[in-house]
């Protein structure tokens, strides 16, 4: 039976790692999102350090010329290919091949992007107003609460300049996900239930199609 992964992409401070995690225990899935992390460093010999910093961030300029963050990729290639480029070839491949395996979540890494075309999926935007993702980012983080908005948009603008420089699309959009939810007015159970809910109509869909 044809398997659908479900892509999350999220603000930061929104709960979209929770929201992933639990739904992936409810509906019995595979769960990937620092796993990612792993998997890009044991392919690539990069440092995960780095991997987690420049993954999902843009951070402007070429930073080809950064050394110890890897034994493999210090500089770019003999293609003229940068690290950053590098990086983000690896986490591709490795979202095409943790979906091939089976229905999945799939948290961040332009996922939605990559399996388009390739596999069904279900594409969730994750997003609420700053004074409840300080909140959570205080309360489940131990972030400052004076620095917290500042930190959290600083974060967001590079995780958008990030989407955009690889996708040419703009992340947040609603028109490029099946579903924005609002987690401080909906709350991360209710999120859980309606991504839940929307799943299981899609197996049932299939096979009822299947006869």
């Amino acid at each position: 039976m044809e398997h659908l992964v479900i892509t999350i992409g999220r603000q930061c401070g929104s709960g979209g790692h929770t929201i992933g995690k639990l739904l992936a225990q409810r509906l019995g899935l595979a769960f990937y999102d620092k796993k990612i992390v792993e998997m890009v460093a044991a392919k690539t010999k990069l440092s995960p350090d780095f991997i987690r910093t420049h993954g999902e961030y843009f951070h402007g300029g070429s930073i080809g010329h950064i050394i110890g963050y890897g034994t493999r990729f210090n500089g770019s290639d003999k293609t003229g290919s940068a690290l950053t480029d590098q990086l983000h070839q690896a986490q591709s491949e490795i979202v095409l091949e943790v979906a091939r395996q089976g229905p999945c979540v799939i948290v961040g890494r332009c996922a939605d992007y990559v399996l388009a075309g390739r596999t069904p999926t279900l594409d969730v935007f994750i997003h609420s107003e700053m004074p409840y993702k300080v909140q959570r980012s205080v309360e489940e983080h131990g972030m400052d609460r004076d620095r917290a908005a500042a930190i959290l948009t600083r974060r967001d603008k590079a995780r958008a300049h990030h989407y955009r420089f690889y996708t040419e699309q703009r992340w947040g959009d609603a028109r490029n996900y099946d579903l924005c939810l609002d987690s401080g007015a909906l709350g991360v159970e209710n999120c859980v239930a309606v991504i839940a809910g929307l799943y299981e109509r899609f197996n049932r869909q299939t096979a009822a199609a299947m006869g």
